[in-house]
């Protein structure tokens, strides 16, 4: 396959990948803004906080090492599938050995909540860690379907998926209230057990059909995807490299999550507010920025040699993954820049239509403001590690891990003496500071790698002045007309604080199409799918 044709084929994916991203957050957004009419903050906060950390924990170290090496370039040149289905089968294991430990700590290390307000919590652990390895019964059919870009699969399965859980956990507020935990439990259950079976029935359907043997599938029947006796003994290296650093990265990625789990800085009730404030501040980057990287990582390692220096590469596909990064540094920069100004004008006003006096008195603005400046970090980042992690070699992954050890103690260190400083918002600034630091680390990386080149993918983040300068006035305007017009008023005034907001928004909109005509090209023709079918 040509450096193209990846480029089309992972171009879909990340198309796709947004789409699902944001069905899923606006299903979200509209459950939490259901669920908070009917439960307790402090119900919230344990599900959301505690037992969600305990899941995402248990789900992160048993499949991120393993992902990142089995959908890496070394992988699929120089190791059967074979290989790597065995290894992807080791995760079920593991999270099973996870789980027993992660289950030990959450039921006799940590706080347990009231009884009264917060029932049903041991059962709930047990639960939620069984739905963790649950999900990861379908970790090698994810893989194959990932590297070979069965792009709508994911959005099927996962579309399914979450319906179910949110119509489970609807109907379950509604009329078993008393259930308490009970209720998200088994709506995580019949999330994870709705992947696995659609993952199932359409790699039962499609192996040994003409459609495979079309694609020329490397897997041949059902009894293919089952683990067999052969070793590949550099992809487990490179796993065990990818482990490491995965290990760290979760730390950094839930830091905050687990300084409240375990350091007790804020009240359940708290967690519960910091979170809700925490998830509607990251949905933009949740489902633009995360699908655009995890699709992107796949383009950067299937073009790229792991390792080896850019004049060693063939120059034409590393031509078209310097004009693909530069693309998208400066379309993430560009949204995060919008979501930066914007958001200090609009935090105070969509808390308080999404959550009333709850999320909209006390710190929830100053959170969500905060927040708007974390996401333009967050936008960065993900696309410059996204390049160095499909660039580094594994000798390079292996150093990266003690930057990352340091980032993670100094962030734990930053979220706990800025939270007693700070109170919640401590949580973000000891964010933004760490995650300033991993953007220097790979601006530092890219700047070498393309150093003795002639492309200059760092250009990126140069928008032009006309959109700084229409940025720059849109900031002031929105802050004057809050003044004015929001939020004690009436909802006459709150819609004229929204029209303001609007023609702001369009005249910053006008500045990207005059000034960023290739960007605005290359989101055309590899971002949006209708477009890019019929140029193609």
């Amino acid at each position: 396959m040509s450096s193209q044709d990846i480029l089309q084929s992972v171009s879909t994916l990340a198309s796709y990948n947004v789409l699902l991203q944001v069905m899923f957050r606006v299903l979200t957004f509209l459950l939490n803004a259901f669920t908070l009419r009917f439960v307790s903050k402090e119900l919230i906060g344990v599900v959301n906080v505690r037992l969600t950390l305990l899941y995402s924990t248990l789900v992160f170290l048993s499949r991120e090492a393993f992902r990142r090496a089995c959908l890496s370039g070394e992988s699929g040149k120089n190791h059967s599938w074979r290989q790597v289905i065995n290894l992807l089968w080791m995760t079920v294991p593991l999270s099973v050995l996870w789980a027993v430990l992660l289950v030990s700590v959450w039921l006799w290390l940590l706080e347990v909540p009231d009884a009264q307000a917060v029932p049903y919590y041991s059962p709930a652990v047990m639960l939620f860690a069984l739905s963790g390895v649950q999900e990861l019964l379908v970790e090698p059919l994810w893989v194959l379907a990932q590297a070979h870009m069965f792009v709508r699969l994911k959005v099927v399965a996962e579309s399914l998926a979450m319906i179910a859980k949110c119509s489970i956990t609807v109907i379950l507020v509604v009329f078993a209230r008393e259930w308490g935990l009970y209720i998200f439990s088994a709506a995580h259950l019949v999330y994870t057990g709705f992947l696995v079976l659609c993952y199932a029935a359409y790699f039962i359907r499609f192996l040994g059909s003409k459609e495979a043997a079309r694609k020329s599938f490397p897997l041949r029947r059902v009894g293919d995807l089952l683990p067999r006796r052969e070793y590949g003994e550099v992809i487990a290296r490179l796993t065990w490299s990818f482990f490491k650093q995965s290990f760290l990265k979760q730390i950094l990625t839930e830091g905050e999550r687990y300084v409240m789990t375990f350091l007790n800085v804020l009240s359940f009730g708290d967690q519960g507010v910091y979170d809700i404030v925490n998830n509607l501040g990251s949905m933009v980057a949740r489902f633009i920025f995360l699908p655009i990287e995890e699709s992107f990582y796949i383009f950067f390692a299937k073009v790229l040699e792991r390792g080896r220096d850019v004049r060693n590469q063939k120059q034409d596909e590393v031509a078209i993954a310097a004009e693909v990064l530069e693309c998208l540094l400066k379309l993430v920069l560009v949204i995060g820049l919008i979501i930066t100004v914007f958001g200090y004008a609009y935090s105070h006003l969509a808390l308080d239509i999404y959550g009333g006096s709850l999320l909209s008195s006390g710190s929830g603005p100053s959170l969500l403001r905060c927040y708007s400046c974390y996401v333009l970090l967050l936008a960065v980042n993900g696309v410059t590690e996204c390049f160095v992690f499909a660039a580094m070699s594994q000798e390079e992954v292996d150093k990266y891990n003690f930057i990352m050890l340091a980032l993670s103690v100094s962030f734990l260190f930053l979220s706990y003496i800025l939270t007693w400083w700070a109170g919640s918002v401590g949580f973000i600034l000891a964010n933004c500071l760490n995650m300033g630091l991993r953007i220097l680390h790979s601006l530092l990386y890219i700047h070498h790698y393309f150093q003795r080149s002639q492309w200059k993918p760092l250009r990126g983040l140069l928008p032009s002045p006309l959109i700084l300068l229409a940025l720059g006035i849109s900031g002031i305007v929105t802050a004057v007309s809050e003044a004015f017009f929001c939020c004690n008023s009436g909802w006459l005034l709150r819609l004229v604080h929204i029209c303001v907001g609007t023609i702001c928004l369009l005249g910053v909109l006008v500045a990207v199409l005059l000034t960023e005509t290739e960007l605005v090209q290359f989101v055309r023709t590899r971002l949006l799918p209708r477009y890019r079918k019929k140029h193609t």
